[in-house]
């Protein structure tokens, strides 16, 4: 699988009369080695999350619970992923600029990722992302 862009990855289903089970394993399932996993949840409505990319962090978000939308951006084209299934994952390169809004009541957004938190490895201004998205290729192409 071509891991360079912007994705959804289906997740394991055990289906199981007592309840559904998904389940990650790096390597296999998740395509980095997960160094860090945190979660969003009790947005406020018309509230927006994210607004920036990373130099190196690779991402993998699933709404574990409620829906919300995923916008990437490659520093041209706009995508938006909906993410409302517990065994679906939007798995996000670096390079691209994402935002996440539209939270359901009650919407949880588990996030694993490639690396550990560092500063460093954000770009946090817009016109600075545009700008290095035209000097770097792997910025390009949704």
């Amino acid at each position: 699988m071509d891991y360079s862009h912007p994705q959804i990855i289906s997740l394991p289903k055990i289906h199981d009369p007592r309840g559904n089970l998904t389940f990650v394993e790096e390597g296999s399932i998740v395509p980095f080695e997960i160094r860090r996993a945190y979660w969003i949840y009790d947005v406020p409505a018309a509230e927006e999350r994210g607004g920036h990319s990373h130099h190196e962090m690779s991402q993998l978000l699933v709404a574990v619970g409620g829906s919300f939308n995923v916008n990437v951006c490659d520093g041209i084209h706009w995508r938006t992923f909906t993410l409302n299934r517990p065994f679906e994952g939007l798995f996000i390169p670096p390079g691209f600029w994402r935002t996440l809004d539209n939270f359901s009541s009650g919407a949880v957004c588990l996030s694993l990722v490639s690396t550990h938190y560092e500063e460093a490895d954000y770009i946090r201004d817009f016109e600075e992302f545009k700008r290095l998205a035209m000097i770097h290729p792997r910025y390009l192409d949704v």
